[in-house]
């Protein structure tokens, strides 16, 4: 019975626990009910996508109310493959946190920590499986306003003003999916992404439906940071606490690119967006965004705002993928949801070693760093060699799926792209590595020693999955692969 009701307690557990955590208000007790519900949303996504694959499409219905009327969580192998990312994520992270919280947000101020921390994780989920264009209204809103808070909690006074310029773009892009939603729901009168991909052929050629299109894509683009509409990202993720960096990087843009992939290809379908300009826009898009996010990240003097613009670039590559609108460039995108997830927050969970026992991530400042950490910096290699996309790592497989969705186009340039892009990320990696390895202590400089284990065992997690997933990829392949596919031929339903 209680299998039934796992598409419902995936979501109702953290969201009972967040305001519990406000109740309490005692980090001591906060930071370990945390964890347990990270863990318990692990095992219940785990257990949701094994059921997914074994038996199909799971929908559940909330209140037993039928749709349209009622709300539905439909959840089909690549939602259950991105809730899985980001409770994978979160339990990571929410395990890595103690130590770096502590050092990085007041006191007085952790149990908020810990609260937005798991509304947040009941935002994402939520989008993850949901049915409804409104209620994935709801569950972005959600898992926004938290994350608003989440940076606003670092000791940088920066971090409200990056945490307030989130707020305002963010509301913006808000604003523009709920026009978009309200222009559907006056054309067909429902919010049920089934019926809406019934109803929706039949208005399709409407005025009204195409500027619904525009608007829906801006807000998601917005929630997204696809370039150009990317400019709360930077300092959002540079001035907040470090394991928020490390969380919104592993799971915030990755629920947005989901968003956009439920919506292109569920909502809209090809009856809708054939006409439209879609595909070469997001291709343009996404090969802007990994060069000039690549070239900004090089000119960068802080680990965590370089790390940011990487971010940027990676997106370019889900959104390439997505301008293919084939079976292997929507496998790449899928596949970099997972992949990109393991090895940007990786990186930035390194960076949280760092600032334990530097309180800096100035590049400058991590000289000699790979002889007085050489455990947390040797973890940093290994993922930054999966952003680069050497063979044997996650990254590698991500880039080979687009270069292949490129080459079947017989768009060489494309592909060269993809590689060219890659050598602007070996760049910016080895400019934190020539100084951590080829650079000694400056004199008088202060003792440094390695990261504790209770952090470097989440971080060293991570890493090592960004070699076990490239080494033997064939299971994020497989549902990667089905995932796209289901999206082609249907999106789902």
């Amino acid at each position: 019975m209680i299998l039934a009701e796992l598409p419902a307690l995936l979501i109702v557990l953290p969201l009972l626990a967040a305001p519990a955590c406000i109740v309490v208000a005692r980090r001591q007790v906060t930071a370990p009910l945390a964890t347990v519900v990270s863990w318990a949303s692990l095992a219940i996504a785990v257990t949701l996508l094994v059921q997914v694959l074994r038996d199909g499409t799971i929908v559940y219905l909330i209140g037993d109310w039928a749709t349209p009327f009622g709300i539905e969580y439909r959840i089909d192998t690549l939602s259950a493959f991105v809730a899985v990312i980001v409770a994978a994520i979160a339990a990571v992270v929410i395990t890595f946190a103690p130590h770096s919280v502590a050092r990085e947000v007041p006191d007085e101020r952790t149990y908020l920590f810990h609260a937005m921390f798991l509304l947040n994780l009941t935002g994402m989920l939520g989008i993850a499986i949901t049915g409804d264009v409104f209620n994935l209204f709801v569950f972005l809103e959600i898992a926004s306003l938290s994350s608003y808070v989440m940076i606003s909690l670092g000791r940088d006074r920066r971090a409200l003003m990056a945490a307030f310029k989130y707020l305002v773009l963010g509301t913006v892009g808000a604003t523009f999916y709920v026009i978009g939603v309200g222009m559907m729901y006056m054309m067909t009168g429902s919010l049920n992404m089934a019926d809406l991909a019934v109803l929706l052929p039949e208005v399709a050629s409407t005025r009204t439906i195409v500027v619904s299109v525009a608007f829906v894509m801006t807000g998601i683009g917005l929630k997204l940071a696809m370039f150009p509409l990317h400019f709360w990202l930077p300092n959002a993720y540079t001035y907040a606490p470090t394991a928020v960096s490390a969380f919104l990087a592993g799971t915030a843009t990755k629920v947005a690119v989901y968003a956009m992939l439920r919506l292109l290809f569920t909502v809209f379908g090809p009856a809708v967006t054939d006409d439209l300009p879609i595909a070469g826009v997001l291709l343009a898009m996404g090969l802007v965004a990994m060069f000039a996010a690549s070239l900004a990240a090089i000119t960068q003097q802080d680990a965590k705002r370089l790390l940011a613009y990487s971010s940027l670039a990676q997106i370019g590559y889900m959104v390439l993928g997505i301008g293919f609108l084939s079976a292997t460039g929507l496998t790449a995108t899928i596949l970099h949801l997972f992949n990109h997830a393991l090895m940007k927050t990786a990186l930035f969970l390194v960076l949280g070693c760092i600032v334990l026992r530097l309180g800096s991530v100035k590049i400058e400042d991590m000289a000699g760093l790979g002889r007085r950490m050489p455990w947390t910096m040797a973890a940093f290699v290994v993922g930054g060699l999966s952003l680069i996309g050497v063979p044997l790592t996650v990254g590698f497989i991500s880039k080979w799926y687009l270069i292949q969705a490129s080459l079947e186009r017989g768009w060489w340039l494309i592909a060269a792209a993809v590689l060219a892009s890659s050598l602007l990320a070996m760049v910016y990696i080895w400019r934190i590595v020539e100084v951590a390895y080829f650079r000694s202590r400056p004199d008088g400089a202060a003792e440094v020693v390695e990261a504790p284990v209770a952090m470097l065992a989440p971080v060293w997690l991570l890493a090592a999955a960004n070699v076990y997933f490239g080494v033997t990829p064939q299971q994020t392949i497989g549902a990667a692969r089905d995932a796209a596919q289901v999206l082609l031929t249907g999106g789902g339903l």
